[in-house]
């Protein structure tokens, strides 16, 4: 049975008018939305600084931070208040305390697993998370191939936690957006296809409109 799939745009730049601008698009046609930050060490992309981070009262935000120590933020992150906020399993400290902070303030909580990190040994997190997050491209960078190899990951997440929603994130688009979402995920974050486009709207609808397409994946 193939599952609901959600496309969920996401916003990465280190420009205050350019992350309005790409909210202001976004917002006419979604409500949940990833706004992916970075720490500038895990991931040395620069982005804005959380404290500089918002978004719509209607919106769903799913706050990805790419972070060595995201302890360190985490007064700022339970200001801002996502609806789910994914650390990364490779940070440089124990992500569970952190989760039940998180939790307790009524954030989902999520783990990223980059592509060299094995699900079976970050266990402790995906037991504890209510999002897995498949990361497939360059970190910090939209645009980069999708490293479809990754699929891999969601049976052996799936049998770990079976209701656990499980994302993905690098290098989605029009390509290869059929085969994503026959491949038992629940989210897929999509970047520059729709960042980018002259129309973001329009690709939203046509990416939607490919995933609910039955038949042979290519």
């Amino acid at each position: 049975m193939i599952r609901t799939v959600s496309i969920v745009p996401s916003i990465l730049t280190d420009d205050k008018q350019d992350y309005r601008a790409q909210a202001e698009r976004i917002n006419i046609f979604t409500r949940r939305v990833q706004i992916d930050v970075t720490d500038g060490i895990f991931a040395q992309t620069p982005t804005l600084d959380m404290t500089n981070i918002w978004w719509p009262k209607n919106w769903d935000a799913d706050l990805h931070f790419m972070a060595a120590k995201p302890s360190e933020s985490l007064d700022t992150i339970l200001k801002l208040s996502p609806s789910l906020c994914i650390l990364h399993a490779e940070a440089s400290e124990n992500l569970l305390p952190i989760f039940e902070v998180l939790k307790n303030a009524g954030i989902k909580t999520g783990v990223a697993l980059l592509q060299s990190t094995f699900p079976g040994n970050v266990k402790q997190y995906i037991d504890a998370a209510d999002h897995v997050l498949i990361f497939a491209g360059q970190l910090g960078v939209q645009g980069s191939p999708a490293d479809l190899m990754q699929m891999e990951k969601i049976p052996l997440i799936r049998n770990m936690k079976p209701e656990v929603e499980i994302g993905w994130d690098g290098g989605a688009n029009m390509s290869n957006i059929r085969a994503l979402a026959h491949a038992d995920l629940d989210v897929i974050n999509v970047g520059s296809a729709i960042s980018k486009a002259e129309n973001p709207a329009q690709v939203f609808e046509e990416l939607v409109a490919e995933i609910d397409k039955n038949g042979v994946v290519l």
